[in-house]
């Protein structure tokens, strides 16, 4: 299905209910089966959950995975911008339904630093969130066998929707970029939308207008410069990618369209230093030449560049639409976050944003249990949990019913905004995820450069051009191409 098909599903489901949040932790209840005949009933042990489910199970929900008495699953997640709160929430689903499994959760930073050691020993946990800064190299993971295929999952009957598997209860071509040469390697949690973000509250009290094109962002940058005491920008300094898929790859796509992405992601000959990609590089190095990046951003982290913004010494920083969570203890009551397009070149190409599926969980091959980590995954993408997660978190996992008496936030309705006005025009770019440690480091550092007046567009096309001819021509690394 078409990722605009994707797209208006979760919105509609986002936005169809109305404000009636459960309480607690839990979702709300999904209605009860109607009794079957006395005589076909299942044993009461087998149909009915454990007290402390706040829905009813199937009997053939109930263990689909066989795990037995004296089972233990190790979960090891990055635990970022959505917190932990989910995972744990997900982990007392999983011990209420499995009583006797030991189950244990521990977020940690940089992934790939602390857990490649136990690939390499053999010896890596059961169920992992591969994600953030310093995450394991996936396409290589895929490469050398390390990742179990989750068909096995996505056929499992779903945990809290009657009648259906779990894959069914995903919304339609959420989990695709999880795929690797048609197997289903990585489960996608979340729907992030990204763009530029800032105070609805203050363009309000100074009655500013969002810029539609580059051009107005630009002039727009130099009035807060004569006429406040503000920086236009800050960006998470010390992360520069950010800036990449943040700002510059849409500006890629505004002025090339998916041909320029598809020609990137295809590692063809000159994709990374085409008329388009110098355009798109020098609108974003104006910021710099023009002075409206806030002074010492370069050293700061996202979170401290993102508390300066908050703090009114920028008006608009690149994110995705976890911000509001990775913030929540910092923002002020009354500053009203909300996300709006990169501008591109012409109008007509405002809508379009750059949006994919993100926090990648995996299980490894090797792993002790690896079936634990199926039925984790299994109660993490339950619907109850991903109505605890909307609520809770301010986001959405592609879960149908996932938002079912959820009251949404400023900030998520933006974000939803902004995809369902970009429809077909919503765009991701792969060579991020396939070659991370390559284009993706180059492009990043590069960037860092660019943004800082260390090379001009010219060096950036130069240095990432020469990386991407490397992968094309290094017969150790695994190829993907795409045709869409």
């Amino acid at each position: 299905m078409k990722r605009y098909t994707l797209l208006s599903l979760l919105l509609v489901f986002a936005m169809a209910f109305t404000a009636c949040a459960p309480s607690g932790g839990g979702g709300a209840a999904a209605p009860a089966e109607e009794a079957a005949p006395a005589e076909e009933a299942a044993p009461a042990e087998e149909a009915a959950a454990p007290a402390e489910l706040p829905f009813e199970v199937a009997p053939e929900a109930m263990n689909p995975f066989n795990l037995e008495a004296g089972d233990s699953v190790e979960g090891i997640f990055f635990e970022g911008g959505y917190g932990r709160g989910y995972l744990d929430n997900a982990a007392d689903i999983f011990r209420a339904l499995h009583p006797d499994v030991e189950m244990s959760v521990d977020g940690i930073q940089r992934v790939g630093d602390q857990l490649r050691p136990r690939f390499i020993a053999g010896d890596p946990p059961d169920v992992i969130d591969n994600s953030g800064a310093g995450d394991l190299d996936m396409a290589a993971l895929v490469a050398e066998g390390e990742l179990l295929d989750l068909q096995p999952l996505f056929d499992a009957p779903s945990l809290d929707t009657p009648g259906k598997t779990f894959g069914e209860t995903l919304f339609p071509g959420s989990q695709d970029t999880g795929q690797y040469d048609g197997v289903q390697n990585v489960l996608l949690l979340s729907y992030t939308v990204s763009g530029i973000w800032h105070s609805q509250t203050l363009f309000e009290e100074m009655g500013w207008e969002y810029p539609k094109t580059w051009d107005e962002m630009l002039d727009f940058g130099d009035m807060v410069l004569e006429t406040t005491d503000m920086y236009p920008w800050t960006y998470q300094g010390k992360y520069p990618g950010y800036m990449v898929w943040g700002v510059l790859m849409p500006l890629v796509y505004k002025n090339g369209g998916i041909e320029a992405i598809i020609a990137m992601d295809n590692l063809e000959e000159g994709a990374f230093s085409t008329d388009v990609v110098k355009k798109s590089l020098e609108q974003l190095q104006e910021l710099y030449t023009r002075g409206q990046i806030m002074p010492g951003t370069e050293g700061l982290t996202h979170t401290e560049a993102q508390a300066e913004w908050l703090q009114g010494k920028a008006v608009f920083i690149p994110s995705g639409n976890w911000l509001e969570n990775e913030m929540r203890d910092l923002t002020p009551e009354d500053f009203n976050m909300v996300v709006k397009p990169v501008p591109g070149t012409t109008e007509d190409t405002y809508d379009s944003i750059l949006a994919w599926s993100g926090e990648n969980f995996i299980v490894p091959s090797n792993a002790k249990n690896p079936d634990g980590g199926l039925e984790y995954l299994r109660a993490l993408m339950s619907k109850s949990n991903a109505q605890w997660f909307a609520q809770n978190v301010g986001s959405i996992m592609p879960v149908v019913g996932g938002t079912e008496g959820v009251e949404l936030s400023p900030a998520v309705m933006s974000a939803n905004a902004i995809a369902e006005a970009s429809g077909d025009a919503t765009f991701d770019y792969m060579w991020k995820t396939w070659y991370p440690e390559t284009l993706g480091f180059e492009t990043r550092d590069r960037t860092g450069d660019l943004l800082t007046g260390r090379i001009t567009p010219d060096e950036w096309m130069e240095a990432v051009e020469a990386v991407a001819a490397q992968v094309r021509e290094d017969p150790d690394i695994v190829k993907y191409t795409r045709e869409q």
